[in-house]
């Protein structure tokens, strides 16, 4: 392969991939809760996946396999991090911030945009929050991103026979977690 078409297809992943940024933010802030890990972990996600997109497959899904770097990201640094305190190198992952800003130069994932806090009320937020992390990271995959369960079964690295039963569980915690709340806000009519 040239040096030319070479770059070619890292400008044309990187394309394809950042428009995935967004989503990709929301599934980080549900794992980290905090905004400033979460953008970290976008960012590491970005890294990785530049230096390893000739590893993408074309005509699978770019965005699961984002995501499952996202999700094998965050297990690693959550292992690392019982085991010591992390220092980030900022030489290293300097070259990528570029790929997060915006037409104006801005960083373009902003807390606000959440799609937790743009979209649910604090009463779901905190329900989903509160769930075991397989189970909510199953709901948040399938209702608010939208992927498949296979696609699911790919990004965590499980059957898809676990994703169907973990959903399922997940959305029955939920259900039991907001019936007060559905009675109140009046989306269920009480007895």
């Amino acid at each position: 392969m040239s040096s030319k078409s070479g770059n070619n297809n890292r400008e044309k992943f990187g394309k394809e991939a950042s428009m995935h940024i967004d989503s990709l933010y929301n599934y980080s802030l549900s794992l980290t809760r905090n905004p400033d890990d979460a953008k970290d972990l976008v960012q590491e996600t970005f890294f990785k996946a530049y230096k390893f997109f000739h590893q993408f497959q074309e005509g699978t899904s770019i965005k699961a396999w984002l995501f499952r770097i996202l999700k094998n990201t965050f297990i690693n640094l959550y292992r690392k991090r019982v085991r010591e305190p992390e220092m980030v190198n900022y030489e290293n992952v300097e070259p990528f911030i570029d790929l997060l800003k915006d037409d104006k130069g801005d960083i373009s994932i902003v807390a606000e945009d959440n799609i937790l806090n743009k979209y649910l009320s604090d009463e779901i937020s905190s329900a989903i929050n509160n769930l075991p992390d397989d189970f909510k990271m199953v709901v948040l995959l399938s209702d608010l991103e939208g992927f498949s369960y296979k696609e699911i079964a790919d990004i965590m690295d499980c059957p898809i026979g676990t994703v169907r039963s973990r959903l399922a569980r997940g959305r029955r915690m939920l259900q039991k977690n907001l019936l007060d709340y559905a009675l109140n806000e009046g989306i269920i009519k009480g007895k």
